[in-house]
């Protein structure tokens, strides 16, 4: 799997940081994704802090490891996705096909922008829990720790069930 790829290769070469941002234009953190054995496909799991800025349509994720060694960089803007790793460069169709060869799953990057502010991303249909929760794209999306800049999302069908957990480093 690429994630481990990612973290092998870390050690070897890196990529550049990020050059910083205005405040307000970084989401940035730390998460953890953990996709569950289903038939003979073992379970599996990455953690690694990011940095995401931009929007849904243009944008940059960064993923690096605890002491601040770079793993990857995706970015996208409308017909392009190119993820950069320590082996070089590659292009994808789209953020689901990136996210799917990086994870394993598709993980709706696009969304995360919304979502970890605390609310639906617009581009696509949701439907709220009484409890602050909402479910969209599939996935059934946790607020109720935002206060304290945890967000989680829960995609169980179709198998295997993916969890994405987030701790924010600011609100």
């Amino acid at each position: 799997m690429l994630a481990a790829a990612l973290l092998l290769a870390s050690g070897c070469t890196t990529l550049s940081p990020l050059p910083a941002a205005a405040a307000g234009e970084t989401i940035s953190g730390r998460v953890a994704v953990r996709v569950d054995a289903a038939g003979s496909a073992p379970g599996r799991s990455f953690t690694a802090a990011f940095d995401l800025r931009g929007n849904s349509r243009s944008g940059v994720l960064g993923l690096s490891t605890p002491i601040g060694s770079v793993l990857a960089q995706a970015r996208w803007s409308p017909g392009s996705v190119t993820l950069a790793t320590p082996q070089g460069t590659r292009d994808f169709p789209d953020l689901d096909s990136l996210t799917r060869e990086v994870l394993g799953e598709s993980v709706p990057v696009e969304a995360w922008f919304d979502w970890l502010r605390g609310r639906p991303w617009p581009a696509a249909p949701s439907t709220a829990s009484g409890d602050g929760s909402f479910a969209q794209l599939g996935w059934t999306v946790d607020l109720a720790r935002l206060a304290d800049g945890r967000v989680s999302a829960l995609r169980e069908q179709p198998p295997p069930k993916v969890t994405v957990r987030i701790q924010l480093d600011e609100l």
